[in-house]
């Protein structure tokens, strides 16, 4: 594999570590201290390897910019003259894996004297310039979009998008900018403009997250103000909208001791003001009563813990790519409250909380469930009050196969009337129109056996397959005085690729859905076609 390296002239080809060197827990053990730390960024072709040796994948190599040494090494959560933390170096290894510009990263010890140990940090860049027409269908409605976007500027992991796109609910043309390390690493600064033919919209964001489990410091600002229609839907078809104007702006700060033991807890205090005015719009109906404004200032206090139980994983939700999963407890908590003293136009006490956990089985087994619920308390008693949960299990049923399953569900209480909660094939019941049921709860189920073949077309795409069966339904009456249909199922097959050498969504999916139940005189295709691009299989 070709690299970039960050001496003026080409580094020698590094040698892969000698069998004499000691592992990672031994060099930790042995109180080594760091020395050189060198950074090799690989190519997005190898055309030392068989397959990826022609001209067209060197000249993409040509056409590519490779990232910049020094935003690799601005990520490094350890510098020379440190002692050697063989946690440390794994978490490091997470945080550039997860730069969409990066497929891999790892970090291994090229050189040991029994008291200083060398470092090299290797990467391998993906084609970031996505110049191109944008497709998808599900639920029986296409998407259509023509972009120009880069996800590593120059090589310096700033994201460019220019885009149009057409769907159900809008036409749009988009600006977008992100600075994933702006003057200074792992500092965000992010600018979106949307125009759309129902409104605007405007996003600034400045953050410093917590970018590691033993930072100590974060903060950040958000500003948005957005004007469109929010569309109401029965079966799947649009049957009323109406005018939204929101603005939302919130302030952030977050204190943390960092990990203690294999726990983090982090504090967080912040404000937060949100005004939603609604309002007809003169060509169309609503279908239904149009939404109160709300206006809401609340100062507001959050906890979160976690637990550092990360590990790496291949064939779970992607196709022989490194994954990064926490099986482990991460639980987090906000409460706030809006008074009518401080500018809101209520007093409310508003609160939100999320759980995850995952845990391994024998025989290859793994099961993760999480929860979130949400809502405000307000006179009247619980208002917009949502709770969700989903638990997935995934076993291994071969080298190359897998059983996975689904569950989830939510059950809401006095929801905004803005707010639909449907079900249909953009929401994993792909047999069926988008958005085809609408209710104050919902459930689903979905059952897949998974393939992850052997086949590489042109060294571009891993290529899976999939046959699954998917089951739904909501109940309670909808905004709109829509009631359930009931049970919906379905069947069907698709195909996987999953994108090995492009920042531009993991896995594509090609679905083939047959509905099963339909109500009389619904009209709904016998079979779907489902064309979408996700973040996993």
């Amino acid at each position: 594999m070709a690299f970039a390296a960050e001496a003026a002239a080409p580094a020698p080809a590094a040698e892969d570590p000698q069998p004499t060197l000691p592992s990672p827990e031994e060099l930790e053990a042995s109180g080594a201290v760091i020395g050189e730390v060198r950074i090799l960024v690989g190519d997005v072709f190898d055309t030392n390897v068989e397959g990826e040796d022609g001209w067209l994948y060197r000249a993409a190599n040509k056409l590519h910019i490779d990232t910049r040494p020094r935003i690799i090494r601005d990520q490094l959560l350890f510098k020379p003259g440190d002692a050697y933390d063989a946690r440390v170096v794994e978490e490091t290894e997470r945080i550039l894996r997860s730069n969409e510009y990066l497929y891999e990263a790892v970090i291994v010890p090229v050189a040991w004297d029994g008291k200083v140990v060398d470092l090299e940090v290797r990467t391998r860049d993906v084609w970031t310039l996505n110049p191109g027409v944008n497709f998808s269908r599900k639920g029986g409605e296409n998407t259509w979009g023509a972009q120009i976007q880069e996800d590593n500027l120059a090589g310096t992991g700033v994201k460019l998008d220019f885009e149009w796109s057409s769907d159900i609910d809008r036409e749009s043309v988009l600006f977008s900018y992100l600075n994933p390390h702006f003057f200074e690493p792992f500092t965000r600064f992010g600018l979106t403009y949307i125009d759309s033919d129902d409104g605007q919209t405007q996003l600034m964001q400045l953050a410093r997250p917590f970018y590691s489990l033993d930072a100590r410091r974060a903060g950040g600002l958000f500003l948005s103000d957005a004007e469109f229609n929010e569309t109401r839907y029965v079966l799947g078809d649009d049957v009323g909208e109406f005018q939204h104007d929101r603005e939302f702006y919130e302030a952030y700060g977050g204190w943390s001791a960092g990990l203690q033991g294999r726990w983090v807890r982090r504090w967080t205090y912040g404000v937060t003001y949100q005004r939603d005015e609604f309002a007809l719009d003169p060509e169309f109906d609503p279908a239904g009563p149009l939404p109160e404004d709300r206006e809401l200032l609340q100062p507001w206090l959050g906890f979160e813990l976690i637990e550092d139980q990360y590990e790496e994983r291949r064939n779970l939700d992607q196709i022989l790519r490194t994954e990064d999963v926490l099986v482990g407890l991460r639980t987090s908590l906000r409460i706030g409250y809006a008074s009518e003293s401080l500018g809101s136009d209520r007093d409310a006490l508003i609160a939100s909380a999320t759980v995850r956990d995952g845990v391994d089985l024998p025989h290859g087994q793994s099961i993760f469930g999480s929860a979130t619920v949400s809502g405000r308390i307000e006179d009247e008693g619980i208002q917009n009050g949502i709770l969700s949960a989903e638990g997935r299990y995934y076993l291994e049923t071969s080298s190359r196969s897998k059983f996975y399953a689904l569950l989830s569900g939510t059950v809401t209480e006095e929801l905004d009337e803005e707010t639909q909660l449907t079900l249909g094939g953009d929401s994993g019941l792909r047999g069926y129109p988008i958005r085809y049921q609408a209710g104050t709860s919902r459930a689903l189920l979905t059952l897949e056996q998974r393939y992850y073949t052997k086949w590489y077309p042109f060294r571009l795409f891993h290529v899976g397959a999939a046959a699954f069966f998917d089951a739904g339904r909501t109940w309670g009456r909808d905004v709109t005085g829509l009631e359930s249909s009931g049970l919906l199922k379905d069947v069907g097959i698709g195909l996987r690729l999953g994108s090995s050498r492009s920042s531009f969504g993991n896995v594509v999916h090609i679905d083939l859905a047959f509905p099963l139940d339909s109500a009389e005189g619904d009209d709904i295709d016998s079979v779907q076609l489902l064309v979408t691009t996700k973040a996993s299989f």
